[in-house]
């Protein structure tokens, strides 16, 4: 196996759902800290590693992957194809998540996070609280009466939406005024392999 280098953060929820999936399927990674709160992300440098200039990015030998979902889904599809489905009804279900972790979780709970994590983020709040709390409604309403986000069984989908739901409490959102997303929490905290970040708890 070829080295796997995870170009990381480790507040950074995008980059933890990356180091918690390999957790998970015992995959190890180097970790090269990015310090993105002091501009690391900004330098040429990194822009010719990534021209988005964003984190998560890894390397698995000479093959750069940008973007946390698309990370998760290359290692699934090469490492842990159990933890997706290769039929196009299951592809489907679990991209479907992947849009809503990368579009409503990062507009609403992310940013509501960030805009107390960094100041100088010129935040919309008042807008990311109002998308985060309807991000969490619906998250809670598809909960009820199911144990994960799709195929009936735990896959990259609750690991791509998991960590900024999470964290959402520092965003000041009502997290604890949703009970099935707090018993899903639990269960992904109860997965062999799992492994916490600042802000989200121990293994159950």
């Amino acid at each position: 196996m070829t080295k796997l280098v995870l170009f990381d953060f480790e507040l950074s929820g995008n980059c933890y759902k990356v180091r918690l999936f390999a957790s998970m399927i015992g995959l190890p990674l180097v970790l090269e800290n990015v310090e993105v709160l002091k501009g690391a992300t900004r330098t040429a440098e990194f822009a010719r590693l990534n021209p988005w200039q964003q984190i998560p990015v890894l390397k698995d030998g000479d093959f750069v992957v940008q973007d946390s979902q698309a990370i998760l889904l290359y290692l699934a599809i090469k490492y842990a194809p159990q933890w997706i489905d290769s039929s196009p009804e299951g592809m489907a279900a679990i991209a479907e998540w992947l849009s809503y972790a990368a579009k409503e979780v990062s507009i609403g709970p992310q940013l509501s996070r960030l805009n107390f994590l960094d100041p100088h983020e010129k935040i919309d709040l008042p807008r990311a609280q109002t998308i985060g709390r309807k991000v969490l409604d619906l998250l809670d309403r598809t909960l009820q009466g199911r144990d994960w986000l799709c195929l009936g069984k735990p896959t990259i989908a609750d690991l791509a939406v998991f960590p900024y739901i999470g964290l959402s409490r520092q965003g000041k959102l009502p997290l604890d005024e949703h009970c099935n997303i707090l018993a899903w929490i639990d269960r992904i905290r109860a997965l062999p392999g799992y492994i916490p970040m600042p802000g989200l708890p121990d293994a159950r």
